[in-house]
This record gives C-alpha cells, sequence and structure tokens, in this order.
C-alpha cells in the first residue's frame, strides 16, 4: 500500500449572500467551526472562497466553507520547519486554540515509485524534529507522528535494514515533542485498510515510544468508517496498556472506494468530508476526530489530479457538496 499525501465538475454562477456583498473571508473562527482547533485563516479552502467570492462564484464559495473553517493539520514542512509552525502557533495562541500538525519527513520514508522525499540521513531528521519541536515551544499542540513510518515496516515497503533506525528516530521524536509542556503525540499506525490485523502493530509502536507518547493515530489520509477505525483502534488499545487514540476523518463521509484497492486511496471519485474536528467524540478511546489530511490537496497525478499535496478545487468543492455534517 502507498501513502499519498485528496471529483465533481464545478458549478458556476449563483446568489450573492445578503445584499449583493460577498461574504466575509474565513476568519479561522468562523460559525462553522466550534472545535477547540486552530483554523488557518491562510489556508488553501479559506483562499479558494475569496477568490470565488470575488469573482462572483457565491454558491460554491459557501459550499467550501464547509472546509475552510474548519481545522486543518499543518503539516511541517522540509528544509526548516520552524517559520512556518511559528507563524501557526501566532495564530492559534491569538484565537486561544490547539495547533494540529503532522510531522512526516522520515528517512526512507516512501514505498515504490513514491519512495523519494523524507530527511536525507538519521541526523538530518534528528535537526529537522528539533526544529519542528522547537517552532512549538509552549503553545497548545497535537502532533501526529510520522504518517506511514510503522505500517510501511509492518508491510514490507521499509528495508529490514533501515528498522532500527526508524524505531530510534522514533521513540527519539516522541521524547523530544514530549520535553514541550503542552504537546501532545500521536505515534501514526495506520488503517484497518492497510495492516489487517491490528495487533501486528503494537510491538512496532512499542518500539516507537508509545508508552511515553499520549496515544496513536489511525486512518490517516484514509476513507475507511469511523465504526471501522474505532474498533480497529480498541484492538490496538487492549494490547497497548489502554492507549488513546485520534482518527482522521476528513474523508471518510462516504467510506472507502468499492473497487481495486491499488487505485482507491489516489483520488478516488464521490468521496465526502467525514466527520469535522472534534475533542468531543462520545468514545472513551478517542481523543479527537481530526482533519489530518488536508482535504482538497491531490493524491497525486491519478485521476485527472495535480501532484501529491497540491491544491485542487474541484475535487475540494466535490467532497464539500457531498458532506452529510
Amino acid at each position: 500500500m502507498l501513502l499519498c499525501l485528496a471529483a465533481a465538475p464545478a458549478c458556476s454562477g449563483g446568489t450573492a449572500p445578503g445584499a449583493g456583498a460577498p461574504a466575509a473571508a474565513p476568519s479561522g473562527t468562523g460559525a462553522v467551526e466550534s472545535s477547540a482547533y486552530w483554523v488557518d485563516p491562510q489556508g488553501e479552502a479559506a483562499r479558494q472562497v475569496a477568490a470565488w467570492e470575488a469573482a462572483g462564484r457565491y454558491g460554491e464559495a459557501q459550499v467550501l466553507r464547509r472546509i475552510a473553517e474548519r481545522a486543518t493539520a499543518l503539516w511541517g514542512p522540509g528544509g526548516d520547519p520552524g517559520p512556518e509552525i511559528r507563524r501557526a502557533v501566532k495564530g492559534a495562541r491569538a484565537a486561544g486554540r490547539t495547533l494540529v500538525l503532522a510531522a512526516h519527513h522520515i528517512p526512507h520514508r516512501g514505498c515504490g515509485p513514491h519512495a523519494a522525499g523524507g530527511a536525507g540521513s538519521a541526523a538530518a531528521y534528528r535537526s529537522w524534529i528539533k526544529a519542528f519541536a522547537d517552532g512549538i515551544g509552549s503553545a497548545r499542540a497535537l502532533v501526529v507522528l510520522e504518517p506511514g513510518a510503522l505500517a510501511h515496516v509492518v508491510d514490507g515497503c521499509t528495508p529490514p535494514e533501515h528498522h532500527a533506525e526508524r524505531y530510534r528516530l522514533l521513540s527519539e521524536a516522541v521524547d523530544r515533542l514530549k520535553r514541550n509542556p503542552r504537546t501532545k503525540v500521536y505515534l501514526d499506525a495506520g488503517s484497518p485498510a492497510w495492516i489487517k490485523d491490528p495487533l501486528d502493530l503494537v510491538e512496532p509502536l512499542s518500539r516507537a515510544g508509545l508508552a511515553r507518547a499520549d496515544g496513536f493515530a489511525l486512518n490517516v489520509s484514509d476513507f475507511q468508517p469511523d465504526a471501522a477505525v474505532r474498533a480497529y483502534g480498541a484492538e490496538i488499545s487492549r494490547a497497548a496498556g489502554g492507549k488513546h487514540f485520534v482518527v482522521d476523518t476528513s474523508r471518510n463521509g462516504e467510506g472507502p472506494l468499492p473497487g481495486d484497492r491499488s487505485r482507491t486511496l489516489c483520488n478516488p471519485p464521490g468521496r465526502a468530508l467525514g466527520r469535522p474536528p472534534t475533542d468531543r467524540t462520545d468514545d472513551p478511546l478517542v481523543d479527537a476526530y481530526l482533519w489530518i489530511k488536508r482535504p482538497g490537496e491531490s493524491d497525486g497525478p491519478c485521476r485527472g489530479g495535480p501532484r501529491a499535496g497540491e491544491w485542487w478545487p474541484d475535487y475540494a468543492l466535490g467532497l464539500a457538496r457531498r458532506a452529510r455534517e
């Protein structure tokens, strides 16, 4: 399985809100957003809302607010992640919200044709994660640590000669992030459709420092329904001393696309936004439902999509149109 790091035809026109004037651009604390997590007013969806309103496409802009006015994770950039994280920290502090982040820069992070990416060495990764943690400082933050890193060890994508280094780097990253006074850390543990037996993840999670982390994360960039993910997480939790977990619900509103598994994670059509981000889960093991994958960002050049991680307005609009919440 490849972890990619998101379509309906756009409709033009629509009715202007109010007395013919465009609605205000999302502020990061809009009425739609009611969770504890920070909404980035500079996000791609917010900019798209503003652009569509300026072009008179008010109906589409209103639909896209379902993304723009909800919290999505900031993925720490390669190079020096500090400036972008400090920008987000400043905004989150001003809003009195928790910043959600994803750290995704482990060496040898990819698989097959997507093997490129990540830090060039263990030393480079240690420098990167230090800059990442330093950028957070004393702010309230929740970090999903290295999506795919442990699942790729289990599924055989990551060669055995890199396993010991990966466990060591993940464990060190947990310790460095937890030195921050208000940072919560969740080690990524794949999804039910990726590693079929959840117990296969228990030892890798332990070796990566789960005991010192706040828990683990599931369904990142995937589409598995909430009930299946909760059941899967509960099995891991029982075998891992009762550890809690968070769930990525960014695109699982219609569940996975039936059919060929090799393509369902790459811009599958007909998908929808899932449960909005919240820390009110009504499940004692689930600490939060989060939008870790940023809905509307392409999974890669498949099904007409742009490069992985690039904003794709039509796909974003389709996710938002089909949302049930």
